[in-house]
């Protein structure tokens, strides 16, 4: 998705991005460039005010449930691994915490 507009952030970066920046989980610049993107780019706008608003609704109708510690530990080990570039197993998280 592009709004045909050049912007100093491609649209295609904010949007691989966007979870990203709306966990605030990049550096403060980072999260100004896509700010100054959004001013600029009512598409990206657009995008990031529907999956902002279902990021929401899913918080409000699913965040009281209790995750066993046996899974979160397990994918946030996985979590771990792929941000540090290791080979991911195969192998089902959620198959495996039921066992």
């Amino acid at each position: 998705m592009s709004c045909g507009e050049p912007h100093e952030t491609d649209c295609s970066e904010v949007l691989d991005h966007l979870y990203e920046f709306l966990d605030r989980e990049m550096p403060d610049s980072d999260c100004t460039k896509f700010e100054t993107h959004f001013e600029e780019c009512s598409p990206c706008l657009e995008k990031y005010g529907l999956e902002q608003a279902v990021k929401k609704l899913v918080k409000r109708c699913c965040g009281h449930d209790d995750v066993p510690s046996d899974l979160r530990a397990k994918v946030m080990g996985r979590i771990e691994m792929i941000r540090a570039g290791e080979a991911v197993p195969d192998q089902d998280v959620s198959a495996s915490a039921q066992e």
